[in-house]
């Protein structure tokens, strides 16, 4: 990436922190950054492209923060999940960016797909495999979207209360995949 691309994508979160989504503008960061808006389609061609920059900015971890690929299934869920939440609580606006996303990169694509691999490697049917893959980000996205669209109201819950619930509900999801050992039924029609 260049540098001048990169100072636009960090100005950008940083912008995103300071405004959030709704008002985060392709203007405003060309105010911040001391350019005409024009300039910066040099470096993203729309703004859809600039926050699928941004998402896959924030889901790919530094090389040395890349989780282990072996250990249990369950641990390895359990740690996409913890780790998703995390992220997207670390930015105003976090959940809602990430479900924003139209091309969420090669890294976060290869970690997605290397994680229903190693679920099924470790005799999780494949079909199970992403199906819980799919509804745990499902899930933490869902979760982390209403936990912060709550976080300013006076009776917004504790954060210890609010990791309580996100787990147990993470640990019903795990449960249920680890329950089905020959794959999720399918669907009917009619249902």
């Amino acid at each position: 990436m260049g540098e001048r691309r990169a100072q636009v994508l960090r100005a950008a979160i940083e912008l995103l922190d300071e405004v959030g989504l709704d008002g985060l503008t392709m203007r405003l960061l060309a105010g911040r950054l001391g350019v005409r808006a024009g300039a910066l389609y040099r470096h993203y061609p729309s703004k859809q492209a600039l926050l699928d920059a941004m998402v896959a900015h924030l889901v790919t971890p530094p090389a040395d923060a890349v989780p282990p690929l072996d250990g249990p299934w369950e641990e390895r869920l359990r740690g996409l999940a913890i780790g998703m939440r995390e992220l997207m609580l670390a930015h105003r606006d976090g959940a809602r960016l990430m479900s924003t996303f139209h091309d969420p990169g090669r890294e976060a694509v290869r970690f997605y797909h290397g994680l229903i691999a190693a679920l099924s490697a470790a005799g999780v049917p494949a079909d199970t495999a992403a199906v819980a893959v799919e509804t745990v980000v499902a899930y933490v996205n869902g979760y982390t979207t209403e936990e912060q669209a709550r976080a300013t109201r006076a009776d917004a819950r504790p954060r210890e209360l609010r990791d309580r619930a996100f787990r147990d509900g993470l640990e019903l999801i795990i449960t249920g995949a680890a329950a089905l050992p020959h794959g999720v039924p399918a669907a009917r029609d009619g249902g």
